[in-house]
């Protein structure tokens, strides 16, 4: 099973992922993790470093589909690995995959080029370069406000000597990312899964009692009972 953590920067994917494959090893499930981008392990990362660092220009000088190409050329350097990576293990739980790629992008634009440009990234990642569709998209949804105070808590990132990074440093371009995701995962049906980080007091839950309420989906709870047959 492929399953993809998707969220704007500092949502939590990071936590999540680790928590999760708790989850799975306490359930007896082979699993592994992969995160995008692949920071000093392939040659678009390196690009996508230099994007964030504001090197390139503004997030509205850099042409839309030029950003959408390294970020998908970094998953495609990467594809033998997670291929292998998914017929090795029962569950491949993935930091970021296309959908971001997606969001970032899309909310750069009109809404009525947006339609075109998902489908453009679509078909770039999951067509030309065949890479594998998630099984299950979940989907962080931690308000920017509390994202932003967790990105500041961040230990510091190979890609930038900053506290935040280009995307990061825009609360407003984030809102809009956080939008795009909202759509997306409306749109995605069954295919995604939408949590909400936080308690009723919008303070933010323990990362192992958020795993735990996720571990319980039908198509997560399913492989401990495949894996006990």
């Amino acid at each position: 099973m492929l399953l993809a953590i998707e969220g704007i920067d500092g949502a939590g994917k990071g936590t999540l992922c680790r928590e999760l494959l708790t989850c799975a090893k306490t359930a007896g499930v082979s699993a592994a993790a992969l995160s995008f981008p692949r920071y000093e392990e392939t040659q678009f990362s390196e690009l996508i470093g230099r994007y964030l660092r504001g090197e390139m220009g503004a997030i509205d000088q850099v042409p839309v589909r030029y950003a959408a190409l390294l970020y998908g050329g970094d998953r495609f350097e990467s594809r033998d690995r997670l291929l292998a990576l998914v017929t090795d293990h029962d569950l491949v739980i993935l930091d970021r995959y296309v959908a971001s790629n997606i969001a970032y992008n899309a909310a750069k634009v009109p809404g009525h080029e947006q339609a075109d440009l998902i489908t453009w990234i679509d078909q770039l990642e999951f067509g030309m370069f065949d890479l594998p569709r998630p099984d299950l998209t979940l989907l962080l949804a931690t308000s920017t406000a509390l994202a932003d105070r967790l990105v500041g808590e961040k230990a510091a990132r190979s890609y930038t000597d900053q506290t935040r990074d280009m995307h990061e440093a825009n609360r407003g371009y984030l809102d809009q990312v956080a939008y795009v995701y909202g759509q997306l995962a409306a749109a995605g049906g069954d295919s995604w899964l939408t949590v909400d980080p936080t308690d009723s007091s919008g303070n933010l839950r323990p990362p192992d009692d958020i795993a735990a309420g996720i571990w319980l989906h039908p198509r997560l709870a399913g492989l401990g009972h495949i894996r006990s047959t």
